[in-house]
């Protein structure tokens, strides 16, 4: 280390202060400039196709939730903020510029005590209700079927919609989807007709029940099964209508909902949901502060992160043996970071701030859901708007993208890629007895014919040196986007908005660099 001292040592005592400042800090640069980048070989025959990766990988939560629905989305038809049929055009411009294929609603834990009728009909009708998982808040259901409705044909998106099992009843389950997806003259249709709605509307997924292990109802998965198994089959719809059916399944390191739900759900069944969440401890009272941590925080977090590929990997194989026909996919249908609440807000509204560390863990995040892209077909991250890892975060007229919404941006182009197998050999980052590898990646087609790679340095402090190794190209450089910042703590604020964003990335294919804490991705031409 350097110091006065060891600066003085080499006669330079006479100086100023302000030169021995300036000493130190290049001769720290000069240090900096010396350390070894991590070496990564990949190889690829880029004719070789693996299975695709589903745009719904990509897929976005909102929850009603502290203030991701209201005023992060819903400011009402009468607002003085810019808005379409009651929902904040900038939003959902930005939204759409990432091209969100899906958003789940109505939650979440929420989902469990939601009755869909409350949401329905004239808007100053509607009855107010208590929002006892978050915040006991008032819920005033002005965001119900209809609008959420508008939203995803406003987005361009599919809908995912998650049903109460916990606290609702077969027939209300089966009525809400009566009033959804019917083409016919029932009282239950026709009351969707006067409301507004004429021509029923697509569901992409519906979810029976949500996290049933916990808020929606502390079940065993036995228990579940057989509840899951009454209400699937109550659930009609027209031809063609019929969404992906969901069942609440486990989290964590817990694969028993996966293998009980495989093994006894015969039918009805397209889907598994799974979540896991990243903390950078195992301290749920004490997670971890957003934007104030070093390097030891920004280890742990990645490391905690990157335990879904083993937890990913022990859930598909209960599927392989139970369904080895691939009938059921596994959805992580909630993931992203959970930090200690800000002080000053409600801790009910989990609305947290967002760094380069996030981004980062997003884009490992989609390395690993493209690896196993045959069982991972649909994701969401918690959540779309000022909630948990948030795209976007709002205070009244204003709106910030946060560096996970740039990371969004750039791997926009994976979305029904069709992945490439690759195999990787990478220099690790360590602390303490602990290593990861110092870069991850993914290859793909898109569906503009060009072929794309993702590239992430895990490392904050050291470059990564990329050899590449493909067949079937006589491709001669990168072109595309790098994601980093000067500090791993830097984020995006009202007043400064644009201290972490995507900058041009070029590179000739046979000298590959990308900087420490960064993310490219690059098409290779």
């Amino acid at each position: 280390m350097i110091t006065k001292h060891s600066v003085r040592f080499v006669k330079f005592y006479f100086l100023q202060t302000t030169t021995i400042f300036s000493l130190v800090f290049t001769a720290l640069a000069v240090q900096q400039a010396w350390a070894a980048p991590n070496q990564v070989n990949i190889s690829a025959d880029l004719n070789v196709q693996g299975p695709t990766i589903n745009k719904d990988i990509y897929g976005q939560f909102a929850e009603h939730l502290g203030r991701g629905i209201y005023e992060g989305l819903w400011v009402g038809k009468e607002s003085s903020i810019p808005n379409t049929k009651g929902f904040r055009n900038d939003v959902v411009n930005a939204l759409k510029a990432i091209q969100v294929p899906l958003v789940r609603w109505p939650g979440g834990c929420f989902a469990d005590e939601y009755h869909w009728r409350d949401g329905i009909g004239d808007s100053k009708k509607r009855p107010i209700k208590v929002n006892t998982h978050w915040g006991g808040v008032e819920e005033d259901n002005a965001v119900g079927t209809h609008e959420f409705f508008d939203l995803v044909e406003l987005l361009g998106a599919d809908a995912y919609i998650n049903g109460n099992l916990g606290s609702g009843s077969v027939q209300e389950m089966a009525e809400w989807m009566e009033y959804m997806t019917s083409d016919k003259r029932s009282s239950i249709a026709n009351e969707r007709r006067k409301n507004g709605r004429e021509e029923p509307w697509d569901i992409a997924y519906f979810g029976i029940g949500n996290e049933s292990w916990g808020c929606g109802g502390h079940m065993t998965p036995d228990y579940y099964t057989d509840l899951y198994r009454q209400y699937a089959t109550f659930l009609k719809t027209p031809p063609g209508k019929k969404p992906k059916l969901v069942g609440s399944g486990g989290h964590t390191e817990d694969t028993s909902w996966t293998d009980i739900l495989s093994t006894n759900i015969k039918r009805d069944l397209d889907g598994i949901s799974y979540h896991f969440y990243t903390l950078p401890n195992s301290n749920w009272q004490n997670k971890g502060h957003a934007t104030e941590f070093d390097y030891i925080d920004w280890f742990k977090t990645l490391e905690r992160t990157m335990r879904i590929d083993t937890y990913l990997k022990e859930n598909i194989a209960k599927l392989e043996r139970n369904d080895p026909q691939g009938k059921i996919d596994l959805y992580v249908d909630e993931w992203g970071t959970w930090y200690d609440p800000e002080e000053g807000r409600e801790p009910g509204f989990l609305y947290q701030q967002n760094t380069l560390r996030d981004a980062i863990v997003a884009a490992v995040n989609f390395n690993i859901f493209h690896q196993y892209a045959e069982r991972v077909t649909m994701t969401n991250i918690a959540q779309m708007v000022n909630v948990l890892q948030a795209m976007i975060l709002t205070d009244k007229e204003e709106m910030v993208l946060t560096p996970t919404y740039h990371a969004y941006g750039l791997y926009k182009v994976f979305q029904d890629a069709t992945s490439i197998p690759f195999n990787i050999n990478s220099d690790k980052y360590s602390h303490e007895n602990q290593s990861l590898p110092a870069i991850t990646a993914s290859i793909a087609k898109g569906k503009d014919g060009r072929v794309y790679i993702a590239l992430v340095n895990l490392d904050p402090k050291n470059a990564g040196k990329v050899t590449l190794n493909l067949k079937g190209t006589d491709a001669s450089r990168l072109s595309g986007q790098v994601l980093t910042s000067s500090y791993i703590t830097d984020k995006n604020t009202f007043k400064d908005k644009d201290m972490v964003k995507p900058h041009p990335f070029n590179a000739n294919i046979n000298d590959v660099s990308i900087p420490p804490k960064s993310i490219v991705v690059a098409a290779i031409l």
